[in-house]
C-alpha cells in the first residue's frame, strides 16, 4: 500500500512540475493559437451567415471547457469549415420550415424566422453532444475513424469545394441569385460565379464589387506570400491573420466603400437559451434530428481523424479517442444551449499549437481566455473587417481542403479509391454532404464487396504438368468457378496449385481442393 501511494505522489509531482516547467511554451503557442483561431472563427460565421459572436463563443467553450476535460491534450477545437454545409442547410431548412407555417405574408416574418432556425440549429448541435458522449461512454471512438480514407477525404474536398464556391461571391460583396431566390447549393453558386466576375468589370461601379475584389485578392496574396517572406523573428504570426490586417488597413485607409463586418457590442446578447416551450417540442422534429445525427457523425470523425493527424505531429502524451469525444459531446452540448455553433477538433489550430511548441493542455485553454478577452473588450474592432477578407480567406481555405497532393497519392495507391474520392465530393457539390458520405461508404463497401468475391483462375500446362494460378479471394462465392476449373484438369496429370497471389481463401474452397486433390491422387 506505501509503494502504490509513493507512486500516487510521485505521478501527481510529475503532473504539477510538467505544468508549471512548460508554462512559457504554453503560454507562447496559446497566442500563436488565438492568433489563428480569431480570423478563422469569424470567417467561418461570416460563411454561415451568423453574428461572429456565435463562433468565438464556439472557440471559447472549446478552448477553455473542452481543453480542460480532452483526450488529446494538443488539440485545439472550435468552429470548423467541415461542418459549414450541414450548419448552413440546417439555418436554411429551419427558416423554410417556420416561412410555410405561416404561409403568406411570410416574407414579413424574417426575424422571427432566422431565430427559429437558429433554435432548430442549436437543438441539432444539442442532440449531437449528448450523441457523442454516449459514443464516448460506449467505447465507440475507435469505430468513428472505421471510414474508408478516400470517403473521409472526399468528403472534405467536397466541402472545399462548397466554400470555395459560395465565399467567391462573398470576397466580392456579391449576392448569388437563382430564379428569383438567394442561390442555394454547390451548382447554383458555380454557375453564378462568371455573373459576380463580370460585374466588376461593369460600368456601373456604384455597388463597388471591384473594390471588393481587390480586397480578396490582397488578402489571398498575402497569406500566400507571407510565409515565403516573413522574417525570422515573425514566422510565429500566422498568415490569415496577417491578411486580415493587411486588407483591413488597406480598406480603411484608402476609405473603401465596401461592406463591413456586423458584430454585437455584447456576446452575450447572441446567445439564445432554450427558455420556450417550442424549443422541446423541437427535440423531436426530423429537421433537428437528421442533423443531430449528421453533426455528430462529420463531427466525430473528423475531430479523431484530426486527433489522429495531430499525434502524427508530436511525441508527447497520445489521444485517448473515447474521452476526447466524450470532451467534444460536452462541448457541443454547451453550444447547443447557447446557440453557438458545433465544434470540432481543428486542424488548422491544431498544428499551429504543435508547431509553437506547445507541451500541454494549458495552451489550448490559455487561447479560449484570450478569445473571451477579445470579444469582452475588444468587438468594436471587427467592425473595421472588410467581408471580402473574411469570404477570401474561406476561398483560400476551400482550395486548401480538396489538397491536389492527396489525389496524386490516391492514384498511386488505388484507382479504385481515387474513383470513391471523386464520387463522394462530386455528390456532396451537386446533392448535400449526407448523400454525398453515404454515397461513398456505399462504394467502398461493394469495393470490399468484390475484393472478397474477385476470383482470376488461370490454368496452363507445361509440358506434362498443369499450373492452376489464383488470384483474389477464393470464398465460396467463387466455389462452382474453381471446381470447374480443377475438372478441366487431364485425368492423371501432375498438378500445380499456386496460391501466392491469393488474399484470402475460406474453409469450403480448402476443402474443394483437399477433396479433389485425394480423388485425383487416386485415379
Amino acid at each position: 500500500m506505501s509503494n502504490d501511494l509513493l507512486k500516487s505522489s510521485e505521478a501527481k509531482k510529475v503532473r504539477g512540475d510538467s505544468a508549471t516547467n512548460h508554462f512559457r511554451e504554453d503560454f507562447f503557442a496559446s497566442i500563436v493559437v488565438f492568433l489563428v483561431a480569431l480570423p478563422l472563427c469569424i470567417g467561418i460565421a461570416v460563411a454561415v451567415g451568423v453574428d461572429p459572436a456565435r463562433a468565438l463563443l464556439t472557440g471559447i467553450i472549446g478552448g477553455i471547457i473542452v481543453g480542460f476535460v480532452a483526450g488529446s491534450p494538443l488539440q485545439v477545437s472550435g468552429p470548423a469549415a467541415g461542418l459549414f454545409v450541414i450548419v448552413a442547410d440546417l439555418i436554411a431548412q429551419g427558416r423554410e420550415s417556420y416561412l410555410s407555417k405561416l404561409g403568406s405574408g411570410a416574407e414579413t416574418q424574417e426575424g422571427e424566422a432566422f431565430a427559429y432556425a437558429l433554435m432548430v440549429l442549436g437543438t441539432s448541435v444539442f442532440l449531437a453532444g449528448i450523441l457523442q458522449v454516449v459514443a464516448g461512454k460506449f467505447k465507440l471512438g475507435q469505430w468513428f475513424r472505421a471510414v474508408s480514407p478516400a470517403v473521409v477525404k472526399g468528403m472534405l474536398a467536397g466541402i472545399g469545394l462548397l466554400i470555395l464556391f459560395s465565399q467567391f461571391h462573398v470576397m466580392l460583396d456579391h449576392t448569388a441569385m437563382w430564379d428569383g431566390h438567394k442561390a442555394h447549393g454547390g451548382l447554383q453558386y458555380l454557375a453564378t460565379i462568371p455573373e459576380a466576375i463580370m460585374k466588376c468589370f461593369s460600368s456601373d461601379t456604384s455597388a463597388n464589387h471591384h473594390l471588393a475584389a481587390l480586397t480578396g485578392i490582397l488578402t489571398i496574396v498575402c497569406i500566400v506570400v507571407w510565409p515565403m517572406i516573413s522574417p525570422k523573428m515573425l514566422k510565429a504570426v500566422p498568415a490569415p491573420l496577417v491578411g486580415i490586417l493587411v486588407a483591413t488597413l488597406f480598406a480603411t485607409v484608402a476609405g473603401l466603400e465596401i461592406q463591413k463586418l456586423q458584430v454585437s457590442t455584447d456576446i452575450f446578447q447572441e446567445t439564445t437559451l432554450p427558455n420556450s416551450p417550442g424549443w422541446f417540442q423541437l427535440l423531436i422534429d426530423p429537421i433537428v434530428l437528421t442533423g443531430a445525427v449528421v453533426i455528430a457523425l462529420v463531427a466525430s470523425a473528423e475531430t479523431l481523424l484530426c486527433a489522429s493527424a495531430v499525434d502524427q505531429l508530436h511525441t508527447g502524451q497520445r489521444t485517448d479517442y473515447d474521452k476526447e469525444l466524450t470532451a467534444q459531446g460536452y462541448g457541443n452540448i454547451l453550444c447547443g444551449l447557447i446557440g453557438a455553433l458545433p465544434m470540432t477538433g481543428v486542424i488548422v489550430r491544431s498544428s499551429a499549437n504543435v508547431n509553437a511548441g506547445a507541451k500541454t493542455k494549458w495552451s489550448t485553454i490559455f487561447h479560449g481566455f484570450w478569445l473571451l478577452i477579445f470579444v469582452v473588450l475588444l468587438p468594436a474592432l471587427l467592425a473595421y473587417i472588410p467581408k471580402a477578407a473574411l469570404g477570401a480567406l474561406l476561398v483560400h481555405i476551400g482550395f486548401k481542403l480538396v489538397n491536389w497532393k492527396q489525389i496524386k497519392a490516391l492514384w498511386s495507391i488505388s484507382r479504385a479509391e481515387t474513383g470513391i474520392y471523386f464520387a463522394t465530393m462530386i455528390t456532396i457539390v451537386c446533392s448535400d454532404l449526407l448523400i454525398g458520405v453515404v454515397f461513398g461508404i456505399v462504394l467502398s463497401g461493394i469495393k470490399l464487396l468484390y475484393r472478397f468475391t474477385y476470383l482470376e483462375l488461370d490454368l496452363k500446362k507445361e509440358g506434362d504438368v498443369s499450373h492452376l494460378q489464383l488470384l483474389g479471394s477464393a470464398t465460396f462465392l467463387r466455389l462452382p468457378s474453381l471446381a470447374k476449373a480443377l475438372d478441366n484438369v487431364e485425368r492423371g496429370s501432375e498438378l500445380h496449385i499456386h496460391m501466392d497471389g491469393l488474399a484470402y481463401i475460406d474453409h469450403a474452397c480448402f476443402d474443394l481442393i483437399t477433396d479433389w486433390s485425394k480423388q485425383h491422387e487416386k485415379s
